[in-house]
Formats: C-alpha cells, structure tokens, sequence
C-alpha cells in the first residue's frame, strides 16, 4: 500500500485533474481529445504525471509539517490553517503547470480555462486533504484516548496503592501488640499466632494487586478474625457466617477487612459481633454488627479506614458497589453489597 502510494497515486493523482481538465475544455469547445497531435498529448500527459508527483510530495511535506507544529491540537482552527496553506500551495503549482499549457496551446488562454485550472485541481486537492487527513485525525484522536486512559489507570493504580499500604501500620502494630501480650501467657498459642500473622502478611503484601477468589479472602478473613480476638474481651460474642454457597465469585482483596476491623476496635456494650458474608444474585453482601456502648463514641472517632474503604470501592467498583452504615441506640451496623455479576 505504502509502494502504491508513493510510487503510482501522484501520477494517477496527475492524470485524473488532466482528463477532467481536458474534457471540459473539448466539451466547450467542440474540440476532440484523440483529433489533437500526438506529441502535444503525451507532453500534457507527462507533465501531468511530474505535476502529481510534486502536489502530492508537496502536501505530504505539509502535512508533516503541520503535525510538528501542531502536534497536540486537533480543532476547527488548525483545519482552517491547513486548508489555507493548501489552498496557496495547490493554486501556485497549478497555475505554474497549468496555466502555460492553455496559454500556448489550441485557441490561447480563455477566461473558461482560468476558471477551470483555479477550481478542478482544488477540488481534488480538498477530496485528498478530506480521506488523508480525516485518517490521521482519527488515528491521532483513538491514540490520545489510549494515552490518556493509560495515564490516568497509572494514576488509578498508583492512588490504590497508596490505599492499601494505609492499612499496612495499623495491621502490623495491633498484630504485634497480640503476640507481645500473648508471650508471656501462652507460648505456644503466640507461636500459632505468629503463624496466622506471616500468612496475613503474606497475603497483603502479595496477593492483593488483582482480584481474587472468594475463598482466599475468606480464608484471609478467619485468621485476621482469629488473630483480632486474642486482644478483645472474654465477654465476646462472635458469631461468623460464612455462606457456603460462594465458590467461583472472585473479588478485590481486603474490602471486608477494614469493616471487621472496625468491629473490633470499638466494641463494646454486650461485647456482641456479628460477622456474615452471603452470595446474592447478582454479587456479594458482607454485613458486620457490633454492639457499642452509645452512638458518641462514633461520633468522637472518624478514622481513615471508612474513607479509604469508600475511595477504594469507587476505584474498583464504579456503580456497582453500595456501602451503607447505621448508627443504633447500642450498635454499629455496616453493609455492603458488590455486584459481581
């Protein structure tokens, strides 16, 4: 294609402005094309043909030109300055080849011939201008989307991870709290505590750049719940529901966490917890229920782990994702539901 074009479309390019020239000069005149001489013909046609080659040389110059230029602006404004330069370039060659042919050939230059070598040549310039360009233009524009897409997912994935390792601090610091204070009373439950401690280290700092299946995150979830219990009260109540039904569903990693988290850390009252993970039609519901002991300690304590939960969820899942929080009398309620349908 590349041959064709650079080797066989200006001289084809030459021949087509000639032969429309050239019949409507024999159309007015009454004159026919195959009557003239022969050496007059081929002499028109051949310097039709350098004529294609030099517009054609000519304009792909300009164009070239033009996106040095005017590299990152695709408007109507650049169009019309492309235009204009065309339209000087187009008519000075013309006229340069052009217009001596008529001058000294058949009857001399006549105003028709005028008209004619200052319009025909132009209109094929503006249908080449109009498929070329329109190309570029479009190639140009689906290039700057991919671009601009890609820059702004670098940004995406370059805020979440600055989310992610906000959890990092907390988790290590009451994780190793747990084992301190379970040193000195169970030796070896600290070191199945440790144990359960490197697999959720593991897991965060190595599985969580994509999504994953339920199960992992579940399994993720028993031994944060088991480790988060070794610091809470005796008087707790947990009660886990894990919904055997999910199987395949894959989500992104440590959603649930913080809102376990935050049942945890500001239980109180009846010392009641309420964990459950279920399979919907469409996703995922995740419910955590804690008792407390009054709505102003909520109140008192805005940390960053529901805010950064939010901006993560509307990363991941844009409108497909509803987390909703209610303050009670003696308890905290979070939901949230993930389409993952």
């Amino acid at each position: 294609m590349k041959f064709f074009r650079t080797w066989f479309f200006p001289p084809l390019y030459g021949l087509m402005v000639y032969f429309t020239l050239r019949l409507l000069a024999d159309s007015a005149s009454g004159a026919r094309f195959w009557e003239r001489s022969r050496v007059l013909n081929f002499a028109e046609i051949g310097c039709s043909m350098i004529m294609g080659y030099l517009v054609i040389r000519v304009f792909d110059r300009l164009f070239r030109w033009f996106d040095a230029r005017w590299q990152f602006e695709i408007s109507y404004r650049r169009i019309a300055r492309e235009l204009g330069y065309l339209f000087i370039v187009n008519q000075v060659i013309q006229n340069l080849v052009l217009t001596p042919f008529a001058a000294l050939t058949d009857n001399g230059l006549q105003w028709a011939d005028v008209i004619d070598i200052n319009t025909i040549p132009l209109l094929y310039a503006l249908i080449y201008y109009g498929i070329l360009r329109s190309n570029h233009f479009l190639q140009s524009y689906i290039a700057s989307r991919i671009q601009l897409e890609k820059i702004m997912n670098d940004q995406l994935q370059t805020e979440l991870k600055f989310l992610r390792a906000q959890y990092h601090p907390h988790f290590l610091f009451n994780a190793l709290n747990a084992i301190y204070f379970q040193i000195d009373k169970d030796v070896e439950g600290a070191k199945d505590t440790v144990e359960k401690f490197s697999q959720l280290l593991r897991y965060q700092l190595y599985d969580q750049h994509q999504a994953v299946t339920i199960g992992r995150e579940i399994e993720y979830l028993e031994n944060f719940i088991a480790l988060a219990r070794i610091r809470t009260s005796t008087k707790l109540q947990l009660d886990v529901f894990f919904d055997t039904r999910l199987n395949g569903e894959r989500v992104y990693p440590l959603l649930f966490q913080p809102l376990v988290e935050n049942g945890f850390k500001y239980i109180g009252g009846d010392y009641l917890l309420k964990i459950s993970l279920e399979k919907q039609e469409k996703g995922i519901y995740f419910r955590v229920e804690n008792s407390v002991p009054g709505p102003v300690h909520f109140k008192k304590n805005k940390g960053i782990g529901l805010e950064n939960l939010k901006r993560r969820l509307e990363l991941l899942y844009p409108g497909k994702h509803l987390l909703k929080t209610t303050i009670q009398h003696d308890s905290f309620l979070a939901e949230l539901t993930l389409i993952t349908g």
